[in-house]
């Protein structure tokens, strides 16, 4: 189960980035790589890890309920293991998501076509 949890963790954190595919046409590279420095910056203020708290938080509240309801302490505690994980790792991907919208959001802001 725990290299399951692992598998599906790091499946997650792969899928995520902030790659910015922009139109070329009339770009000025320099410009273009200090806007998006700048706007990469930005994504910084998102709080993952506040957030991956919370998310583990709620899983493992959630995963206990749902295995002290199927079985015993054992399965509540193993409940409450995997909810912590699935939990932390959404809002882990969430907030990949957003950071990488802060960036394409930023990127568009100064006039950039973003193509993807």
């Amino acid at each position: 189960m725990r290299a399951f949890i692992l598998l599906v963790v790091t499946g997650f954190t792969a899928c995520t980035t902030d790659r910015v595919v922009v139109d070329p046409r009339g770009l000025n590279r320099a410009a273009y790589e200090k806007d998006l420095a700048e706007c990469r910056a930005l994504k910084h203020q998102v709080p993952v890890g506040e957030e991956m708290a919370r998310g583990a938080a709620v899983g493992a509240a959630v995963g206990g309920l749902v295995g002290a309801a199927a079985g015993n302490s054992t399965q509540a505690a193993e409940g409450a293991a995997t909810g912590a994980v699935v939990g932390a790792t959404e809002k882990m991907v969430e907030s990949s998501e957003e950071k990488a919208g802060i960036v394409k959001n930023c990127l568009r802001g100064r006039g950039y076509e973003i193509l993807n």
